[in-house]
Parts: structure tokens; sequence; C-alpha cells
């Protein structure tokens, strides 16, 4: 797929893109008060929620139409873009009726093929960039049939945005990055923009700077950041919404860094890491031939092939050992499974070339 660029008339492509505005576009005193400080602030594209999904009735579920003529009145005295979210086609006939610049398809409507599918049918023939948040749960597969979906109905100006995935577990964020996710998508598309989303990302103001800057590390294009005139007292969303002043002070602290002349100096370093990726493999292929020589052992002696306890304590102390040596638990109990798993197939090989 060849994308063209989602970055409209006069938007300077020095990275990051920034786009921000409140959650909700809540009242017009409200959404003229916020835009006119992130003018203020240098900001050229205002988002702001004009319909708000919302997971039971009864919350506040947003403006709808009336607010777009709001945004027609940003976009008259202000100079900047305007971009909201769209989830039907009611929305995207409204959008661009009154005359909105960029959209977005949210994270619930990227789940559904058949809500994105009208959605692409109603934008074929228009010029508009629409952006795609990724799906709630992590299905990249899912997050790239929304992207062709729109591509196939014409649409080229695409970009995606990074808002993080849904988990049941207790976790410092609101939704965890799971960045090696944005990473394939973008192994696979180099030329598709992806702009993040910190906001949704750690539901904390405290956490915006640092997700921000590990976005930017990573060589996204943009930000896509919740700004509110009075966040305490916003109707959605107030704990992960900043001021103008302070997103401003977010993104004159990040650091952007020359990703070319990075690469060029990391080549040694990189040289190193595929010597050792060659060394893991080496080392998990001798692991898999000790399993198989274990599989043999067990079936000679009658034995089970899965004995949980003692896998449960291989897990723990293994575990412990990595946190011991700067690794994240979660990322050693992942890569133990994967390895546990394949020893079980191993096993289970031996035993099934043994009955033939």
């Amino acid at each position: 797929m060849n994308f063209e660029s989602i970055l409209l008339p006069g938007i300077d492509s020095k990275r990051p893109l920034v786009i921000a505005g409140p959650c909700s576009a809540e009242s017009e005193e409200q959404v003229m008060e916020t835009a006119q400080q992130l003018a203020a602030e240098g900001i050229k594209i205002f988002r702001a929620g004009v319909w708000k999904p919302r997971t039971k009735p009864g919350g506040f579920e947003g403006m709808g139409s009336v607010a777009l003529k709001w945004l027609q009145r940003v976009k008259k005295e202000t100079g900047m873009y305007v971009a909201v979210e769209v989830a039907t086609q009611k929305h995207v006939y409204e959008a661009l009726k009154y005359g909105v610049d960029m959209l977005w398809i949210g994270a619930r409507t990227t789940t559904n093929p058949f809500a994105v599918q009208e959605i692409a049918d109603t934008l074929a023939g228009t010029d508009i960039p629409v952006l795609v948040k990724n799906p709630v749960n992590p299905d990249l597969e899912l997050w790239i049939g929304a992207i062709e979906r729109l591509y196939n109905a014409g649409v080229r100006k695409l970009g995606v945005i990074h808002r993080g995935f849904s988990t049941p577990d207790k976790n410092v964020y609101r939704n965890i990055p799971q960045w090696h996710i944005p990473i394939e998508l973008k192994r696979r598309y180099p030329n598709l923009p992806i702009i993040c989303d910190p906001s949704h990302m750690g539901g904390k103001r405290s956490l915006i700077l640092t997700i921000a800057q590990q976005a930017m590390d990573m060589n996204y294009d943009g930000l896509i950041i919740e700004s509110h005139c009075s966040p305490e007292t916003a109707l959605s969303d107030k704990e992960q919404q900043l001021t103008p002043s302070a997103l401003s002070e977010v993104i004159h602290s990040l650091v952007i860094r020359d990703s070319i002349q990075s690469t060029e100096d990391l080549s040694t370093l990189r040289g190193q890491i595929d010597e050792l990726d060659d060394k893991i493999f080496e080392l998990l292929s001798k692991r898999m031939r000790v399993s198989r020589e274990i599989g043999q052992y067990k079936l000679e002696h009658d034995m089970p092939v899965l004995q949980t306890t003692r896998y449960g304590e291989i897990l723990q102390d293994r575990v412990q050992q990595a946190v011991k040596m700067d690794m994240s638990s979660e990322f050693a109990k992942k890569i133990l499974e994967a390895v546990h798993e394949e020893s079980v197939r191993q096993q289970l090989v031996v035993m099934e070339l043994a009955r033939k």
C-alpha cells in the first residue's frame, strides 16, 4: 500500500505533528477558550470529541452535531485545522458538511469490520486524512484490516493512532502500550504514519511526558494529546487532560533525535545484537534437543509429559532471576511460557514417532 502524506497545507513536517484539544466538546465557551489558548501555544490542529462512545448509558456522550458549529468558529477565529472522531456514516456526512479537516476512527469502532466498511464506503472519493486507532484488544490483523478497508475504498491519506491496549490486570497504564505491535505494523508498512496517544495510554497527566518521549525515541510521527482549558471541571477523562500551557511544557521538553544519524552510529551495536540473537537460537536449539531426550526418558519410564509442579518451580525461580538481571517479570514469564510450550511439543513429537 502506498500512503500519501497526512500533513495538511501549512503544517511543518518536522516531528512531532501535534494534534490537541479536549476529550469532549462540552460548550462553545469551553471549546473556544481551549482553542484560543492552544493556538497561542502554536498548536495547528485542534481535536475535540463530538460523539463520545460510552460503555454504559447515562454518561456524557458528547454534544453531537451542534458542536461542529463551534469547530467551524475555531477554524475561522484561530486558523487551526479541526479533527473529530467518527463511528458511523452519519458522523462522516456531518463532519464533511461542516468542513472538518481530519477524521479519526476510535478503538471501539476499529474492532467492528462492518462499521469500518461503512465509514470507508462513505469516504470513497474524498481527500480527507483519516487516522485509525488500534483496536481495544491487541489484535494487529484487525488493525491492519481496518486500514485495508479504507485503502480499498480509495482513502490514501492514512495514518494510525497507537493508544494502547486494554488489560484486565492492574497496571500503571490505563491502556498498556505493547510497543511491539505498532513496531510490527511499521515493519510491514514503513511509510504509514504513526501517531501516539499518551493521554489514553497513560490515563494520568503525570505519565504523558514519559510516554510521549518514548514515542519520539521510536521515531513516531506525532502525538495526539487531550488538552482542556479547565481539566478539573471536564465532563470526561479529567485525569488525563492537560492545560494548554502544560501541554506546551511537555512538547518543549521532548528530545527529538536525528534518526538518520543515530542509525549510522548504531551499526556496531546492532552487529552485536545480531551475534547475540544467533547465540540465543543456538542455545534454544540445544535446549530443545535436551527436551527431546527428556521426552524419550519419560516414554521409556511411562511418565506423563506435563509435570505442573516442576514447571511452576522453574517459572517462579527463573522470573526472580530475570528481575535481578534488570528484566521485567512479565517479559521473563512470556519467554519462559513460549519455551515451555515448544519443549512440550518436542516431547510429544518424540512420543508420537515412537508409536509409529
